[in-house]
């Protein structure tokens, strides 16, 4: 695991810049705070910071190849790297470490751009081709580990963090205003782009090839099929393959050279890759989780409960609201982005209390969105079912002004209204954006935006644009409806999820592995069918059956809580009005993307309890901070005093 970065240029006599690939690398220094490497050939340089994990003594990067041709930079794992080490050594190619890093660049002299059809793991890697004069970079298939870039008719800058390729020099951070629709509704982006103009993302399952004339050859390798499902089977074979299937790839996941431990939620995902590592192990493992001061919002008993029947070495570490307020604007100078969710900043503290005792760990990451875990996936099947009977015999006008009474009226309390939103009854069966992702994601659907951004803006940036990207994987996905709503939160929702999880851990210089996310793993959850993956509204049915042996059965089947934090709870008194002060500050509106009224409308309706804003308001507050922190370089403690005694993390 590390942080890697890069630059290209492609003027005649062009010379990659030493000492910017140094800064460029210095600035993610939290991600491998071990070692560096650089390496340098006229118009390239490559560089990497490592957190050493595997062959800790000889696994220095940058690594080439036999006669130095080649040369890699990889963040990441590599599980089946053994294996494939025995059978390029076979055939003829000689090691000079232990490391997986340097079986990729094998792979690459052998297969070429195929090398990454054999892999399995998490990765993003960039290679140096001295003959061709080419870089060759590859994501995995998930999106586990990340990939930025800016590409100019002058040069390619690359690297593991946004703030990587800003530290260059050579651009200045600058907001991608086109993003800001998105991002209300769905407080990320699902597609190419960044929250910064000019600056990109590889996508998951894709390389992208760039020569010395500077054309990007960017191709895609792997894509999750579910236009089919498996032939009918009845439960149990379902059951035994999937638990065969997990084992292993948590078996692979325990590659290490240095201490592993595990998140633990008291969930059923975390906690079965807490028992099935115990098992493999046959030894107590080291268990973290994380709860909050308010114990209503705190799941600790759950994970108490799985410690004592895994008899793992348990610790823990307790949130407050100061803690949480302290840590935002230095988390987001770690995201580089806006944070989506709250849960972001205890995933942070549990990492810094893990990186104490161990420097992997392993989470439960992946399986809800796998296994249909989330209750959104019963319901949506149900919620369509009724749609289609409730349209068949009403009108399209009375549907119409049922909705608007639902958004509207004041005879409705905030969670009765809440409820009837999410309903066949307060939302459109005929768009899909309103039906599902308005649903289930955005904070600011398309109406809401309209009356939320300036005139100015809105005609800049049509609401609209927010669901392009998001209907571009629902509109190519096929199969059943479940498989297309697996599909298309795989493609973009839990891409955010591992861009979080990969961010606060490695702030913490932690690696965080995600079992769950073997590709094998997830290629033969995608073709289960949906009356096995999902009985009433309970998802997860093959997981929880596959680990019935390894924990109790009041963990397997208690309602799912998903993490809930108490930033609604906090969000009250001086805090809001603190809150409400910096959005309503000049500096903030004379950005000219909101409304000063719309504003004031959204705290005035939350104080009243008329509706739940606090949602809508924590997407505020995180682009505000944001600007002030990312673009304008304020320093975290100013920001966080403007928001109401933030105090800054250091």
């Amino acid at each position: 695991m590390c942080g890697i970065a890069g630059i290209l240029e492609f003027g005649r006599d062009a010379r990659a810049d030493a000492a910017a690939l140094r800064n460029m690398c210095g600035i993610i220094s939290h991600r491998g705070p071990d070692d560096d490497g650089f390496y340098t050939d006229n118009a390239v340089g490559i560089g990497m910071r490592r957190l050493s994990i595997v062959d800790v003594a000889g696994g220095h990067q940058p690594i080439s190849n036999e006669d130095g041709n080649l040369w890699i930079v990889l963040n990441g794992e590599i599980y089946n790297h053994l294996e494939l080490r025995e059978q390029l050594i076979a055939r003829g190619h000689r090691y000079s470490t232990h490391s997986d890093t340097e079986t990729v660049i094998h792979l690459f002299e052998e297969y070429g751009a195929d090398c990454v059809q054999h892999l399995r793991g998490m990765f993003a890697f960039a290679i140096w081709n001295r003959t061709t004069r080419t870089l060759f970079i590859a994501r995995d298939r998930l999106g586990i580990k990340p990939l930025y870039y800016k590409l100019t008719p002058e040069r390619l800058i690359f690297g593991s963090e946004i703030k990587a390729v800003l530290a260059h020099g050579s651009t200045r951070p600058e907001f991608n205003r086109s993003a800001l629709p998105e991002f209300l509704a769905f407080g990320y982006l699902s597609g190419e782009e960044s929250f910064y103009d000019g600056i990109r993302k590889l996508l998951p399952g894709h390389t992208m090839t760039v020569g010395p004339d500077g054309t990007p050859q960017i191709k895609q390798y792997w894509d999750l099929g579910t236009a089919r499902t498996h032939e009918s089977r009845d439960e149990n074979y379902y059951v035994k393959a999937y638990r065969e299937l997990l084992e292993g790839a948590v078996k692979s996941h325990l590659m290490s050279d240095v201490p592993l431990g595990v998140f633990l939620s008291g969930g059923v995902d975390s906690s079965a890759v807490a028992a099935l590592m115990t098992k493999l192990r046959r030894e107590p493992v080291d268990t973290f989780s994380v709860g909050y001061t308010e114990q209503a919002y705190s799941e600790l008993p759950f994970a108490q409960t799985v410690s004592e029947h895994i008899h793992s070495r348990h610790h823990e570490v307790l949130v407050s609201e100061q803690d949480f307020f302290g840590a935002l604007p230095h988390l987001i100078w770690h995201e580089d982005e806006p944070i989506v969710w709250p849960s972001s900043i205890s995933l942070y503290f549990v990492s810094k209390l893990a990186r104490e005792h161990v420097t992997v760990v392993l989470t439960g990451e992946g399986a809800d969105e796998t296994l249909a875990g989330y209750t959104r996936y019963a319901f949506t099947l149900k919620n369509a079912a009724m749609d289609r009977a409730y349209r068949s015999i009403t009108p399209s006008f009375l549907r119409r002004t049922v909705r608007d009474a639902v958004a509207s009226s004041p005879l409705l309390g905030a969670t009765l209204r809440r409820k009837l939103e999410h309903t066949f009854i307060g939302k459109d069966g005929n768009s899909w954006s309103s039906f599902y992702f308005d649903n289930f994601f955005s904070a600011f659907d398309e109406r809401e935006q309209t009356g939320l951004l300036t005139k100015e803006f809105a005609h800049e940036a049509s609401p609209a644009t927010a669901y392009k990207h998001v209907l571009k994987y629902w509109e190519q996905s096929s199969g059943e409806m479940l498989q297309r709503l697996l599909y298309t939160d795989i493609k973009t929702y839990l891409v955010e999820l591992l861009m979080k999880q990969d961010n606060m851990s490695m702030a913490a210089s932690i690696e965080s592995r995600v079992p769950f996310l073997d590709h094998v793993l997830v290629e033969f959850a995608s073709r289960i069918p949906r009356e096995v993956q999902i009985q009433g509204l309970a998802g997860k049915r093959i997981l929880k059956k596959a680990v019935e042996d390894l924990l109790p059965h009041s963990i397997l089947y208690r309602p799912k809580l998903g993490f809930p934090t108490p930033w609604s709870g906090w969000l009250a008194g001086e805090r809001l009005g603190n809150i409400r002060g910096m959005l309503l500050e000049p500096r903030s509106l004379n950005r000219g993307y909101f409304r000063r009224e719309a504003i004031e409308k959204l705290f005035d309706d939350h104080k009243a309890k008329h509706r739940d804003n606090y949602d809508r308001i924590w997407r505020l507050l995180n682009l505000e901070v944001w600007h002030r922190v990312c673009l304008e370089g304020e320093q975290h403690d100013e920001v966080g005093e403007a928001a109401g005694n933030l105090a800054a993390v250091r």
